[in-house]
């Protein structure tokens, strides 16, 4: 019997049971669906994350209605923060404030992000280097995105993490010397390629890797361990769901911790009547294609390297982003401004079969969209490349944009509150209703943040094996 089992080796769960295992030495077990084995470290690489690809779960979703997906999530160990852009950002006082749950003040967050954190403007002793892209790593086309943005009359952010005011400025990211450090590499024991070195105890949690946990096994109201697909069951003190947005809340709803009224039309036994997998918001996003005349970037230069935030509809915080990626997707291919929304007003459902984003269902919403795709354009124009697509005749009608928008609408996979704080778990991330469980990942944010998430799984893992330790 284990004291504590971590389902899911992603970005909080790496953390939390990296963090947690020196302090309970041979009682953690950390168990991953995915496979084991390290994803591939070079940071300007987003191929895992197209469909069909090993270390991608590719969940069919549905976007909007009649607009089908394959939702990219991290597939072993690492989870979606081995796979990604390595952006490194903290949520804002306003997301914070929003969320409202005692222990989850602004402050109380900056701190566990910098117990993280090495080698940043903020940094402790932690085991992620952060770096903001300069001299050599700068590609040609972040500095002209900056000049476009001051020009069109937009502020600069010089420091997206110092908590001000929304603008133009570059992206902080979690890699070294063209790595991307994941979580596993910061915080699981292992050989590590040069410049990825731990500072950290070397003792380390015991990993399962290819073992899907089907259900945590709940008896007279508390968790008495996890069982796995095939039967075998585990025993534990505490179980800790890591699983991610979309793993965590159908493990719950495998376990019989959901709505109750579709669990029993699912045939699963219900224990406890909560809204898992109800109410979660995630950003929508568009891809705008642009060329230009630069060179590659540098081999170690993280991709995407800046952004431009701001208020679209009575949001200070600001509401809508651009982000600009300086590497193609594809070989060849024409670079992109990720144009999304921030704060939608779109909610999902997520069922042990189903993922309805419900995107763009509000005038408000497409309003503010079609605006951040305008602002794209105006960036190109005011100098930082030749937009491909879409032609002026669309962007100029809002019905043309529509359409054209609902044709390439995708999602920044940022999704948060299918498992969220003051619903489905309390502020110290304890399941309602169910002694002995707690989750710790996105699925406890109960809003998406303004800025995306990655830094904060780690951070949620951090605070996790703080809670745990006592």
């Amino acid at each position: 019997m284990y004291d504590v089992v971590v389902v899911g080796a992603g970005s909080a769960g790496c953390a939390l049971a990296g963090r947690l295992a020196p302090r309970l030495p041979g009682s953690v077990l950390l168990v991953e669906a995915g496979t084991g084995a390290l994803a591939t470290a070079d940071v300007g690489s987003l191929a895992a994350t197209a469909p069909g690809h090993s270390r991608n779960w590719a969940h069919p979703a549905e976007l909007a209605p009649g607009v089908p997906a394959l939702v990219p999530r991290g597939r072993g160990v690492g989870g979606s923060g081995a796979i990604n852009a390595a952006v490194w950002t903290y949520v804002t006082p306003a997301d914070a404030a929003g969320w409202d749950q005692p222990g989850w003040r602004y402050p109380t967050l900056r701190y566990w992000y910098t117990i993280a954190e090495r080698e940043g403007q903020y940094a402790s002793d932690g085991p992620i280097p952060v770096l903001v892209p300069s001299g050599e790593l700068l590609h040609p086309s972040a500095e002209r995105f900056l000049a476009a943005a001051e020009a069109l009359g937009f502020p600069a952010e010089p420091d997206k993490n110092a908590g001000g005011p929304p603008g133009a400025g570059l992206m902080p990211s979690n890699s070294r010397h063209g790595l991307r450090i994941d979580a596993a590499r910061a915080y699981l024991p292992r050989p590590l390629p040069l410049g990825a070195q731990r500072m950290m105890e070397p003792r380390g949690p015991a990993v399962r890797a290819d073992t899907t946990v089907e259900r945590v096994l709940v008896e007279h109201g508390r968790a008495a361990g996890v069982e796995l697909a095939g039967g075998e069951r585990i025993p534990a003190g505490e179980v800790l769901l890591c699983a991610g947005a979309v793993g965590t809340p159908r493990i719950l709803l495998r376990s019989g911790i959901g709505p109750a009224d579709a669990l029993r039309a699912a045939g699963v036994d219900v224990h406890v009547d909560l809204p898992v997998g109800r109410g979660w918001s995630d950003h929508p996003a568009v891809f705008l294609p642009f060329r230009t005349d630069d060179p590659p970037p540098h081999p170690h230069a993280p991709t995407a390297q800046a952004a431009l935030h701001w208020d679209a509809g009575a949001d200070p915080a600001g509401d809508v982003e651009v982000l600009l990626f300086t590497r193609p997707f594809v070989p060849g291919g024409d670079l992109h401004l990720m144009c999304a929304l921030q704060q939608p007003d779109s909610r999902g459902v997520l069922d042990l079969d189903r993922i309805s984003y419900g995107y763009l269902r509000t005038e408000h919403d497409r309003r503010r969209l079609r605006h951040a795709l305008r602002t794209g354009a105006d960036l190109l124009r005011a100098g930082l490349g030749a937009r491909t697509d879409p032609g002026g005749d669309v962007l100029g009608n809002d019905r043309a944009l529509d359409a054209w928008i609902a044709a390439h609408l995708t999602t920044a996979v940022h999704l948060c509150g299918s498992a969220a704080m003051g619903r489905v778990v309390d502020p110290e991330l304890r399941v309602l209703g169910v002694d002995g469980l707690r989750v710790a990942d996105t699925s406890v944010l109960p809003v998406v943040p303004r800025r995306g998430p990655a830094a904060t799984a780690v951070a949620i893992g951090e605070k996790a094996a703080a809670l745990l330790a006592g």
